[in-house]
């Protein structure tokens, strides 16, 4: 069974925008920097060499990731999902019970987390803990600095 990585068309979107790059600049401008590398002589004792072909190395490698990840992506279309529950492509406000201070946060793919633009994982401990629960529910939130209550206040879909 293949693993399928579920993300939203924006997330497939920024990892073949990503792959692009890797192929069309950073890749070729890597080849140029090795062969004037190379044009300099000795390579036993050439640093611009072997950091250009350390880069490679490190090119190479995340080039691999990304097709991975896309030949395994699994799009999600937000404009089929109910706002009634939160799953996947939710845009959820909670409220800590104790200090009133609430959080929206949209829950993606293991692939598009990123905490700064307010976007978590349906993995991650809050993730796990919002899924299949409505407005109005309590949930116990454990996460590895602490347990807390909140109360789900609002579900959207996309990413407005």
């Amino acid at each position: 069974m293949t693993n399928k990585l579920p993300m939203t068309k924006e997330g497939y979107e920024k990892l073949t925008q990503e792959l692009d790059h890797i192929k069309k600049v950073e890749r070729p401008k890597n080849i140029r920097d090795i062969e004037e590398a190379r044009s300099h002589g000795d390579l036993s004792e050439n640093a611009e060499y072997h950091a250009a072909k350390e880069r490679q190395g490190f090119l190479d490698a995340k080039k691999r990731e990304l097709e991975y990840k896309l030949s395994h992506a699994q799009i999600i279309d937000l404009s089929r999902l109910s706002n009634e529950k939160v799953a996947f492509g939710s845009r959820v406000t909670i409220a800590d019970v104790d200090t009133g201070d609430s959080k929206t946060y949209m829950l993606v793919g293991q692939e598009e987390a990123d905490i700064k633009q307010g976007k978590i994982s349906v993995q991650s401990p809050v993730g796990k803990a919002l899924i299949g629960h409505a407005v109005g529910d309590v949930v116990k939130i454990k996460t590895p600095a602490k347990t807390m209550e909140c109360e789900i206040q609002e579900i959207q879909i996309g990413l407005e």
